[in-house]
């Protein structure tokens, strides 16, 4: 950090301060009786005014302050307990019905069940004839029919409810959180709040007929409002670190102040005229957007971040940034378990202290102004990944290249968009959001084209260990760049640590995206993912690639596409809708061309569907008879029979076959009954695989599986799972007819293709039944 040491020393009195109500904070929360802490650190805070004015000793008034908002701090948590005392009383937790008021205080929020949720501040809560009225802190959660019934809802508006207390983290800020069962009655908002919406919807409406996706981006870009991006594009986003221009983040607020600033400038404006010009904008930009806390948080350090530029002076930026820390924190102290206000504090302090140290080192190879524009988002990569790893343990390799090439148009497409949304006219505001499309599409572009690289997302540790590892990769990294002259020795250990991790990244991306694929037999046709307790099988016939089912989490369907060099599929088959089957499905939305599914059960089950479709997905009901084709293979729908009842018994099943293919007959999760039905239905094919019903559960037909007569039973599921799968009777049905059995929980992936014989050959990722190898490759046999 530049600046006289006096300066340096002030800011860092600030960091302490800030650091120590930041603890305070996070400690206040979660006790049950804040008031006892409340007091104790008022009398340590008077005793050490005390002793200040005795000794007047400099540390002392850090130590008093520091205490002073402490206290503040946990006085601020102590508040409201006898709030949440009284809604103890009610017996809430024990599931009671509730009745409550409530004026929703921040965004309405979609839910990934097609729900939503959104903050409020409930004026009644009523549990039969007791009641408790004040002020309290509300969270709401809505099914999809609830989001419905608030279509016209908005901040400001008051809500009626009727619901039930769900169980909260104890660190929470609300005092009460309700999963509603119905919504009584919504009021339009009013006033001033009415206004904004109005602006915001016109902006929303403006952008209908552009194409897609960066119509979808204007409306995030300028005012905050996701609800028109298509679930691809938002994944595309997240996936390359881009996710902060889509919401309202201090990146938006920052492009909005520095605009403001920079006009002001060109008009001859004085500094302090600016100042106060875009402070006045950027207030008038959060009102725009709904000053909620997360918007309000996010104005706060774009402020801090803008002055302390604008001042040019980081020492006192660091110290303005650490007393808005501390004064946001008294006001709002659950804020101390909040990831975004870290995020935000984070990404501040590290515009303000690293980023020009960076563009220093970084100019020793590379022109002046390309230095300080990949300093920016490298030093807020570096500070924030510690964090983000808590919650995403991937490290997304091209994130700051995707922010060097996407940044620079985020500025045109937000200042575009948020004047078209204030345009009094229509056809200025359509002008405008034409103008903002054109930067919008080329971010998407970007963000498009980056998720696409394989490569890009480094697997790395969880936890605390993980966020660790990367703080010390990161900071070893900044003094290798920097290559301070005071720390010779540390510089040199840094590069020495920089290479060896380079070295491993190198190699370990390797692996997945080249080494990967190369660890599986080439001439693979079918194959098996290790998803644990769940299903995901593959096809393949030349370039084209079939997916059945997705297993329960997208991270494990990523890595076995990866391993199996698969980017692209012709076909995803949704056998049915449990979420041992589809869930992994956000990890393929956006990658398949056709869908063919079950019988949804309920409007989450649409959903998914419709996620796929606005990804560019054909959505196809399966019916009996239903055909198609994936390279030179033909599959063909068996069931489920029409008007079927969703569930494992509704599930679809496949029959494939083709040239120089393994005939294979794909089951879903059919139970026994259903078996029976199928077999009476079809005449039953004789098949070299076949994928065995629901994990290998005791509930199957033995007179299908004799018919079907194969030689391999594939069975995903999961290591020492809790339902016995696979049973001694299936595997004895296997074993009578001589099938060989394969199992994910023991073998890992599956592989099964027919060799230049016509031989089935099976091969294990781990150890497998004929040989204990580490990999095992086996000719089952020729056709029967």
């Amino acid at each position: 950090m530049r600046g006289r040491p006096g300066a340096r020393r002030r800011s860092l009195r600030a960091v302490s301060v800030a650091a120590a109500t930041w603890i305070t904070a996070g400690v206040a929360t979660l006790i049950p009786d804040a008031a006892p802490l409340t007091v104790a650190l008022a009398l340590a805070a008077c005793v050490a005014t005390a002793l200040l004015a005795w000794r007047g000793v400099a540390l002392l008034a850090v130590v008093a302050v520091a205490l002073a908002c402490s206290s503040a701090t946990a006085g601020a948590v102590a508040s409201v307990g006898p709030t949440r005392s009284q809604i103890a009383a009610l017996e809430a937790g024990g599931g009671r019905q509730l009745t409550l008021a409530v004026t929703v205080t921040g965004r309405i929020d979609g839910s990934p069940d097609g729900g939503a949720w959104f903050d409020a501040v409930a004026s009644s809560v009523r549990a039969g004839k007791l009641s408790v009225t004040g002020t309290i802190p509300t969270r709401v959660l809505v099914d999809a029919e609830g989001r419905a019934a608030l279509a016209v809802a908005s901040m400001g508006s008051e809500v009626r409810l009727t619901g039930r207390a769900v169980p909260s983290d104890p660190g929470e800020r609300a005092a009460l959180v309700v999963r509603a069962t119905s919504i009584e009655s919504a009021s339009t908002p009013t006033g001033m709040w009415a206004f904004f919406e109005g602006l915001r919807d016109g902006l929303v409406t403006s952008t209908r007929g552009l194409p897609q996706p960066g119509a979808g981006l204007v409306p995030g870009l300028a005012v905050g409002d996701t609800s028109s991006l298509d679930p691809a594009t938002e994944a595309a986003m997240n996936a390359s670190s881009l996710s902060h221009l889509t919401a309202v983040s201090g990146a938006n607020c920052a492009i909005v102040v520095g605009a403001a600033f920079a006009l002001l400038a060109l008009c001859g404006a004085s500094r302090v005229v600016r100042v106060v010009g875009a402070m006045l904008v950027l207030t008038a930009f959060v009102t725009l957007v709904t000053p909620e806390p997360s918007v309000v948080r996010a104005a706060a350090m774009a402020a801090v971040a803008m002055l302390a530029l604008a001042l040019g002076r980081p020492a006192i930026g660091v110290a303005v940034l650490s007393l808005a820390v501390t004064v946001l924190l008294v006001v709002d102290p659950w804020l101390s378990r909040s990831l975004g206000f870290a995020l935000s504090a984070a990404a501040t302090g590290a515009l303000l202290v690293l980023a020009r140290p960076l563009a220093g080192g970084l100019e020793r190879w590379m022109p002046r102004a390309l230095a300080l524009a990949l300093a920016v988002p490298t030093s807020a990569q570096l500070v924030c990944g510690p964090l983000i790893v808590l919650i995403d343990p991937h490290v997304p390799l091209l994130g700051v290249a995707a922010n060097l090439v996407a940044d620079p148009a985020a500025a045109p497409a937000t200042i575009a968009g948020a004047l078209a949304c204030i345009a009094p006219f229509p056809w200025l505001r359509d002008g405008l959001t034409a103008l903002a499309w054109v930067p919008a599409a080329w971010i998407a572009a970007v963000a498009h084209t980056t998720a696409a690289v394989t490569a890009q997302n480094l697997p790395w540790p969880d936890g605390l260990a993980g966020a660790a590892l990367l703080a010390v990769v990161g900071a070893a990294i900044s003094v290798c760049v920097v290559r301070p002259r005071r720390l010779p020795r540390i510089t040199a250990l840094s590069s020495a640590a920089v290479a060896v991790v380079l070295g491993l990244v190198l190699g370990q991306t390797a692996v997945r995206t080249v080494a990967g694929p190369l660890t599986v037999p080439s001439a693979w046709q079918v194959a098996m993912c290790d998803v644990g307790q769940g299903d995901a099988t593959l096809w393949r016939s030349g370039d084209a690639v079939a997916l059945v089912d997705t297993g329960p989490e997208p991270e494990a369907l990523t890595r076995c596409l990866q391993t199996f060099g698969v980017d692209r599929l012709a076909l995803v088959v949704l056998t049915h809708f449990d979420l041992d089957h589809v869930g992994g499905s956000s990890a393929v939305v956006g990658r398949a061309d056709l869908v063919v599914h079950g019988p949804p059960d309920g409007a989450a089950d649409k959903r998914l569907l419709d996620r796929f479709a606005a990804a560019g997905a054909r959505i196809r009901p399966a019916g009996i008879g239903l055909t198609g084709s994936v390279g030179t293979t033909r599959w063909q729908v068996l069931g489920p029979p029409p008007n079927a009842d969703p569930g494992n018994d509704a599930s679809v099943a496949l029959d494939v076959v083709g040239t120089g293919f393994p005939r294979t007959v794909l089951l879903g999760d059919l139970g026994e009954q259903a078996q029976s039905a199928l077999r009476r239905r079809i005449d039953v094919p004789r098949v070299q695989v076949v994928k065995v019903s629901h994990h290998g559960s005791a509930d199957q037909d033995p007179l299908l599986y004799r018919g079907l007569l194969p030689r391999i039973g594939l069975i995903g599921v999961g290591a020492d799972n809790d339902y016995g799968h696979p049973t001694a009777k299936l595997l004895g049905i296997l074993t009578s007819l001589g099938t060989t059995a394969a199992r994910t929980d023991r073998d890992g992936a599956l592989a099964v293709w027919l060799d230049g014989e016509g031989r089935v050959t099976l091969w294990r990722e781990r150890a497998g039944a004929d040989d204990g190898s580490p990999a095992s490759t086996g000719d089952v046999g020729t056709d029967r």
